[in-house]
């Protein structure tokens, strides 16, 4: 619906009202108007921003491997960007493979409450052993297709579950730092427990 302009008549009949309109509230003061807001910046076009499509023609392959689904940050990144809590020199040694188990568990085969209830037992015995520094086994989980599916999971249920299990009771007032294992000890199939003094 168009808006119609108003004739010359009507603005002289408005201006005649206008003049003769008295306050409502005279003893009201005037209030100053508002400041109009400045106005906003265009935009970039959207054609713009987004990443330039390169042509692509029936029959041609895409050359590249589609997008993993995995939203969390690995395992192994996490470990390596919590706080150190430990002795610089010792975890140096240690992360480079220079310090040399006490104690190992293999966890290879097990389902998780068995691997639970076995993780228990040997943190907490090692510690009243007197051992500070264990060597928990997971492995790297087995390798699955390609196409995960809608909804993928991790590779390596243990691998996930083992840090979790150690920073949580009654695990978490025996461990010091839990750090990925050195490829001589398994790489990223296998974690170091430091643990406090018993």
């Amino acid at each position: 619906m168009t808006r119609r302009r108003l004739t010359p008549d009507e603005i002289e009949l408005w201006r005649r009202v206008a003049r003769t309109a008295q306050r409502a509230h005279p003893e009201c003061e005037d209030h100053p108007r508002p400041t109009p807001l400045p106005k906003p910046k265009p935009r970039k076009p959207l054609a713009q921003l987004s990443r330039r499509i390169e042509p692509f023609a029936v029959g041609d392959s895409a050359g590249t491997e589609p997008p993993s689904h995995d939203l969390r940050s690995s395992v192994t990144r996490e470990l390596m960007d919590a706080p150190m809590r430990m002795d610089r020199k010792t975890y140096q040694r240690m992360t480079r493979g220079k310090l040399k188990p006490q104690a190992r568990l293999d966890l290879h085969g097990h389902r998780l409450d068995s691997a639970h209830s076995r993780l228990i037992r040997f943190v907490l015995s090692s510690q009243a052993s007197g051992h500070r520094l264990v060597l928990v086994i997971t492995g790297k989980g087995k390798s699955r297709d390609r196409d995960e599916g809608p909804i993928p999971s991790p590779r390596g249920v243990l691998r996930h579950h083992v840090p979790q299990w150690l920073s949580l009771p009654p695990l978490a007032q025996a461990v010091l730092q839990v750090t990925p294992a050195h490829r001589s000890h398994g790489g990223e199939g296998a974690y170091y427990v430091y643990l406090r003094r018993p």
